[in-house]
């Protein structure tokens, strides 16, 4: 349930976004205003050439295998784990004959660890819930690639959905950790030899799965990050430093203001107080508080800022980036944005996209006189402190922040 509300909740923010007219009128704008000033620059304009032609091409291209591609790849086996389960053990068997650079990024040496580590968790599994997970998502493959196509029929077989999904949950001896580890110490000879039904499924239905992904990068996604590349250049050369690059998983630095935002008449004020979390503990989900939180409530000092709304722009991936001040200190860590940040994905609306960073005054406050950290803190507050004067010395930190650019 958790996962199914995040996800609507991240769909719902885009969607807010993509159907708001100001929003949208201000990207039209932004397009309108980097084609005027792209056309002031030949040279330019031929270096990256027509990146936006590559796109709708790449655009194109998806729309002919996007339902082949969600169900086959992007989504197979809906919410079951042991499908999950058997399709990385394949794979991996498979990608980890290869040198490491021919290998699904998957599959790397360097993201080995991680797959070992989620593949051989002991982990609850439901066959009820596999079951459903399995049949909804065979159904509705054939559903939306209907019943002649050559992949749904290498799917199901004469089988039905049903029939299908209870012969492989019911067969499957994936739900034991152990001999998930067997599998995944033995290799490709261990995996092409076993006989768990939902192995043979994975290593017999496969081939069309990584088909069609490698025709979505080689046709899409490829295309695409190309063409985004060239049009930020383009933003760059034009822009110069009064803009900042997009959320690409690497590292980046972005810029704002402590700030609430206005919305159908109600403004949010920028800082929520530790009293506030108490006031809301009604004991009913979702505001219960754990005892400790209730028993330490009297030590507490209640108007402690708690979280605060920044201007910053973050996107997905942002979560637990440390929140700078202009002095140069660490004030605490971004762990969400408001519903509005979500229509980031497609641009930064500065009327509402907020970002949300607990603050350090609540994090003490609670490691303190919460969980008895004391301790600690005094020696991060010490290391701080001592790190803080050494870097002082060194270098002037106001110099350093006025070379950044106010938004």
């Amino acid at each position: 349930m958790y996962d199914i509300e995040n996800s609507y909740k991240a769909t719902l923010g885009r969607w807010n976004a993509l159907i708001d007219p100001a929003f949208m009128a201000q990207k039209a704008h932004q397009e309108a205003d980097l084609h005027a000033e792209l056309a002031k620059n030949a040279s330019l304009a031929a270096e990256i050439g027509d990146p936006w032609a590559d796109a709708q091409k790449a655009i194109d291209a998806y729309e002919n295998i996007f339902l082949s591609h969600d169900m086959l790849e992007a989504r197979a086996g809906s919410i079951s784990d042991l499908f999950l389960f058997a399709r990385r053990l394949v794979r991996a068997a498979d990608e980890r004959t290869k040198p490491n650079g021919d290998r699904m990024p998957d599959f790397t040496e360097s993201s080995l660890p991680l797959v070992e580590k989620e593949l051989l968790e002991d982990k609850p599994i439901h066959s009820g819930v596999e079951r459903i997970g399995l049949e909804l998502w065979l159904s509705k493959t054939r559903e939306l690639l209907t019943v002649d196509d050559p992949t749904v029929q290498h799917l199901l077989g004469k089988e039905s959905p049903a029939d299908l999904a209870k012969r492989l949950v019911a067969g499957t001896k994936l739900a034991n950790p152990k001999v998930r580890k067997a599998l995944w110490l033995g290799g490709k000879a261990v995996i092409d030899a076993s006989s768990d039904p939902l192995i043979r499924f994975v290593r017999a239905t496969d081939s069309d799965a990584r088909a069609v992904r490698l025709e979505y990068e080689s046709k899409v996604e490829g295309p695409l990050v190309k063409a985004a590349e060239r049009i930020a250049h383009a933003r760059f050369v034009l822009y110069g430093a009064s803009t900042y690059p997009d959320g690409t998983f690497t590292l980046r630095l972005t810029y704002g203001t402590v700030d609430g935002w206005t919305y159908h008449g109600r403004t949010v004020a920028p800082f929520t107080m530790l009293g506030g979390l108490f006031d809301r503990a009604t004991g009913a989900t979702p505001f219960v508080l754990p005892k400790r939180w209730l028993d330490a409530k009297p030590k507490l000092a209640l108007d402690t800022p708690f979280n605060i709304s920044t201007s910053n722009d973050v996107l997905g991936g942002n979560s637990g980036s440390p929140v700078v001040d202009r002095e140069g200190r660490v004030i605490g860590e971004v762990f969400d944005g408001n519903i509005y940040s979500l229509g980031g994905d497609y641009g930064y609306d500065g009327r509402l996209n907020r970002a949300i960073t607990v603050v350090t005054p609540a994090i003490e406050e609670a490691l303190r006189k919460i969980y008895g950290m004391s301790r600690i803190m005094d020696e991060v507050v010490a290391e701080n402190s001592a790190q803080r004067a050494s870097w002082t010395a060194k270098t002037s930190e106001k110099a350093i922040f006025a070379q950044s650019p106010k938004r």
